[in-house]
């Protein structure tokens, strides 16, 4: 493995860890676990910044956070991002898929690693299944077909079989829970060459996306969803970066 001695994650809600969220009222996520499992690899602490703020659109991560990233001169650059605009009504998912890859290219030209991934596969456990399904694999291969010149991995969590359980996914349906983003965590750290502390899929999440959708449900999560969508707001209107700076991340205590 390459050695990564400080990384930084860019994205949205799926970056930023929403669906994992702790006691505290904060979100981990599988950056989070992806920094120390890391740090636990190679011995080491390692610098880890995560500038992902959810609900952002792909030009809003491009445009706030991609020179930002590159600034902090990190060794790697995780890189997700377009799935909010694949839930609008009209997106071209090849300009979509074609913006990632440009912005994967200027990680790499700034001489840092890019780490490209895909969000997991929500379209078994969400209402609008089936559109999000096609599109969602429609951008998996703009991206792909685009990044093939680049010593770069491409960790596929959309086309992960595993990831589509009800299990891995929260409540709302969107968003993994805790024991998807530590799923996702590991399919990361697989394509570093790193493996995943064992204890990781042992995660009980607070929430899943088991069982049938309730009245409830609609009027929790689905209603505020479209009305933000009617309106042009986000989730993330008024939020900063969840870490704007690095900070050092710790190896993981031997469960031994």
């Amino acid at each position: 493995m390459q050695e990564i001695r400080s990384f930084v994650a860019i994205g949205d809600s799926f970056t930023e860890g929403v669906g994992d969220e702790l006691p505290d009222g904060s979100v981990r996520g599988w950056a989070d676990f992806v920094a120390a499992g890391l740090a636990t690899a190679q011995g080491r602490p390692i610098r880890y910044a995560n500038l992902a703020i959810r609900g952002r659109k792909l030009g809003g991560i491009l445009s706030e956070q991609l020179d930002a990233a590159i600034a902090l001169a990190p060794d790697a650059i995780s890189l997700n991002g377009g799935g909010n605009d694949i839930l609008r009504p009209r997106v071209s998912i090849d300009e979509v898929g074609a913006a990632l890859a440009d912005a994967a290219h200027r990680i790499a030209a700034a001489g840092i690693r890019p780490i490209l991934l895909s969000g997991g596969n929500p379209s078994e456990v969400m209402p609008i299944g089936a559109v999000f399904q096609r599109r969602g694999d429609a951008l998996a291969r703009a991206v792909e077909s685009r990044v093939a010149d680049l010593d770069a991995p491409y960790v596929d969590n959309w086309s992960d079989p595993e990831l589509r359980s009800p299990r891995f996914w929260s409540q709302d349906r969107l968003h993994l829970n805790a024991a998807g983003h530590a799923h996702a965590a590991t399919n990361v750290l697989r394509a570093l060459g790193v493996d995943a502390p064992p204890h990781w899929r042992d995660l009980t999440a607070l929430s899943t996306a088991e069982g049938r959708r309730t009245t409830a449900y609609y009027r929790e999560f689905v209603v505020p969803w479209i009305g933000r969508r009617l309106t042009g707001r986000s989730s993330g209107d008024g939020r900063g970066p969840k870490l704007a700076q690095l900070v050092e991340v710790a190896p993981l205590p031997s469960l031994g």
